[in-house]
């Protein structure tokens, strides 16, 4: 049975997924229905197969929802705590979410990501930025070579805040906080202009943003709008997910030594 959009969990996710989707790097060839989703609520595509295959960030939308005690994984309140931050995050005990999680998506990766044991829990967070920083290997990538590209792919796959400067054209100008690396540990810059999109012939997810307003930028993308306590949930878990990070990194180069 096709499961249509409800309430405002499914244009969410969609307004988040759609920019790496577009890139081609996760979940289905389907850019066009995410876009519609987030812009306008609706889509003639069904949503739940659609989410199904974000295989990402999939078990963490079920596994929080089920110790959250809510039947679906598309609710507005497990979304929004998974790609920002939400307050639903103090309602689950988080060793055991890391312990369900891992259990689940370490049995999907086989040998390809050995790092995916028990040893994560401690840095795991029921949020899209531990699947950035734990769960994609791009962190033990920093000091085997070059450490452009994986800070790149790092800075570009979380979820970051911006606040806007200007408005050009389908882009806006906002300052937001880049990641840095300093050799030894992930940290953030002071807030710099940036350049992204915020829409596509005039359609968006926030087409009427204005100077002085707070937005989600994922990739190139401005993901939402976001309140003064979303910004705060979201410099929070990152700044605990960048300290949780940094703790596995010093311990795995202290053990190389």
């Amino acid at each position: 049975m096709t499961h249509r959009p409800s309430g405002p969990g499914p244009k969410l996710f969609a307004r988040y997924a759609y920019a790496p989707n577009e890139l081609g790097y996760c979940g289905p060839a389907e850019a066009a229905s995410l876009f519609e989703l987030g812009a306008t609520g609706s889509t003639g595509a069904d949503v739940v197969a659609l989410a199904r295959r974000f295989h990402g960030a999939w078990p963490y939308l079920t596994t929080l929802a089920e110790l959250a005690g809510l039947d679906d994984p598309l609710d507005e309140r497990v979304v929004r705590a998974y790609w920002i931050g939400g307050p639903l995050l103090r309602e689950v005990d988080q060793l055991r979410f890391g312990e369900r999680l891992l259990a689940t998506i370490g049995a999907q990766a086989g040998h390809y990501w050995q790092h995916l044991t028990g040893s994560l829990v401690t840095e795991a967070s029921a949020t899209h930025g531990f699947h950035v920083f734990g769960v994609y290997p791009w962190t033990r990538l920093l000091d085997s070579g070059p450490a452009e590209q994986p800070l790149y792919v790092l800075d570009n796959c979380r979820i970051r805040w911006g606040r806007v400067v200007a408005r050009d054209g389908d882009h806006v100008i906002a300052r937001s906080r880049r990641l840095t690396w300093n050799g030894q540990r992930l940290g953030l810059s002071t807030a710099r202009r940036e350049r992204v999109r915020i829409a596509v012939e005039g359609a968006g997810f926030v087409p009427d943003t204005r100077p002085g307003d707070w937005l989600a930028l994922h990739w190139d993308w401005a993901c939402d709008r976001l309140s003064p306590a979303d910004v705060a949930r979201l410099r929070y878990w990152t700044r605990w997910q960048l300290r949780a990070t940094n703790m596995r990194l010093t311990h795995e180069a202290g053990a190389q030594d």
